[in-house]
């Protein structure tokens, strides 16, 4: 069980000796004089400075907030049945789960950047603008590697987010996140950009994030990390636990470009030198009798591929590409992909002690095919309202509170459908339709052939009003 934690105050017995004159007279210091207090000017200048920050913040959600917007999804859960977990049996319908995510607005048209882990699962999309509409999206395409995707929503005149250079970033300046932590919509927090350049996680396919220390949280996904500019420096993408202060977000300029493709496209493409690298650690720099624990150590080359083809072979050490040095694998790969297919590159290369020079050809880095999700999946048409329901048995109504007339229950809500829209699930109990208290499900489903129902609903302990039209 665990138990709340509580703060005790702590209480501490001091003793207070005054050594005696003689003491002083032999040489103790004097005890120090009290520090002085602040001036009236020191205090308003104080006060003057932190209400000039606190006015930057207010100015970047001020412009950064419209550009935002919140996800809803409906997913397969395989876990879990509503009616199985009341009554101790199945319905035999499919289960819906429900998530949410965050997302930048990224032209006037609806173009929407998020995560790709928003989006990957579902099979509807719907996006909350911050005018308070709620539209169905469609996603436009999706990039794994680096943890993005596009949706689209059909839309004009939206405020498109203004992006940021990231390579310009600085560590240490203070950064704002904006989105929709566990649904709570446009929250926004601070924080300090903490570190550039982070990888090596094992979270994706191509790491390079920005770190910040500014709260973020689930629902955070796919929402703008921003500089006080109120530009987009960052997608944030994830955390390190919850509560550690350490969260990360794909840079701006590489989010722009595997955005750019996907519009273009509808899929990224990524420049390859085909090798595989680690880093140089001073253990392997002895060993190898290498100058410096620095560079790309060459671990494996791929056949006929760029490197391969420019002479470039395992136990070679790249420490520089293109001019730029390179300090780490991390930093050779990072390089590579900022770099186009079909360019020719200049390598410098540390092998046995000499430095050579070498040229590659870059190709297009060989992927997978993106799989297509099941929002992309062709779904049988439905009619109505996408609600099916069925009466309760009195006993069954007794045990949810709800007296002992037969009420109707939700069984099933059709992905995408209006139903869906507004938010009913499976499990929902109906005690009032179109004005009418206790109604049957024959008389629901009465309601419903005219195009819509106002139903008040009962949901685990609480109750709502949904409006279901057309």
């Amino acid at each position: 069980m665990n138990l709340p934690l509580r703060l005790l105050p702590l209480c501490l017995a001091l003793t207070v000796v005054v050594p005696p004159s003689s003491a002083l007279a032999q040489g103790a210091a004097p005890p120090r004089p009290a520090a002085a207090l602040p001036s009236p000017a020191q205090v308003q200048a104080s006060t003057a400075e932190a209400k000039r920050l606190s006015e930057a913040f207010v100015a970047v959600a001020d412009r950064a907030s419209p550009s935002v917007v919140q996800i809803d999804v409906t997913a397969r859960d395989e876990k879990a049945d509503v009616l199985a977990r009341f009554f101790g049996h199945g319905s035999g319908d499919e289960p819906v789960a429900r998530g949410m995510g965050s997302g930048v607005v990224l032209s006037p048209d609806g173009a929407i950047l998020t995560n790709n882990h928003v989006v990957e699962e579902a099979l509807t999309i719907n996006v909350r603008l911050r005018d308070g509409r709620t539209l169905p999206a469609r996603l436009v395409g999706r990039d794994p590697a680096t943890d993005l995707a596009v949706i689209k929503i059909e839309a004009t005149g939206l405020p498109a987010a203004k992006f940021a250079d990231s390579s310009a970033a600085r560590v240490g300046e203070w950064v704002v996140a904006i989105g929709s932590p566990f649904g709570l919509g446009y929250t926004v927090t601070a924080g300090v950009l903490s570190a550039k350049g982070r990888g090596g996680l094992g979270m994706n396919a191509i790491e390079d994030y920005l770190q910040t220390d500014a709260s973020i949280n689930p629902g955070n996904s796919g929402g703008p990390l921003c500089n006080l500019q109120g530009e987009v420096l960052g997608i944030n993408t994830m955390i390190v636990g919850r509560g550690q202060g350490i969260g990360f977000a794909v840079p701006s300029n590489m989010a722009q470009s595997v955005a750019g493709q996907i519009l273009r496209t509808g899929h990224v493409s990524r420049a390859w030198l085909g090798v595989g690298v680690q880093d140089v650690t001073p253990d392997l720099a002895a060993a190898m009798k290498l100058p410096s624990a620095s560079g790309a150590l060459v671990n494996n080359v791929a056949d006929d591929g760029p490197a391969f083809r420019a002479n470039i072979r395992p136990g070679d050490v790249i420490v520089s590409l293109a001019g730029h040095p390179v300090t780490d694998a991390h930093d050779l790969v990072r390089q590579t992909i900022e770099a186009a297919a079909g360019q020719s590159l200049a390598l410098e290369i540390v092998r046995k002690g000499g430095h050579y020079g070498a040229r590659a050809t870059l190709v297009e880095r060989p992927e997978r095919p993106v799989a297509a999700t099941p929002a992309q999946m062709p779904v049988q048409p439905h009619q109505g309202l996408g609600l099916v329901v069925r009466d309760l048995a009195a006993s069954q109504v007794s045990q949810l509170g709800l007296g002992s007339r037969p009420l109707p229950i939700v069984t099933q809500v059709v992905p995408g459908s209006v139903a869906d829209r507004e938010g009913l699930k499976a499990g929902d109990v109906i005690v009032e339709c179109n004005g009418v208290a206790d109604p049957t499900s024959a008389q629901v489903a009465d309601a419903a052939r005219s195009g819509g129902i106002l139903v008040r609903v009962k949901r685990g302990d609480a109750f709502f009003y949904a409006a279901v039209r057309k």
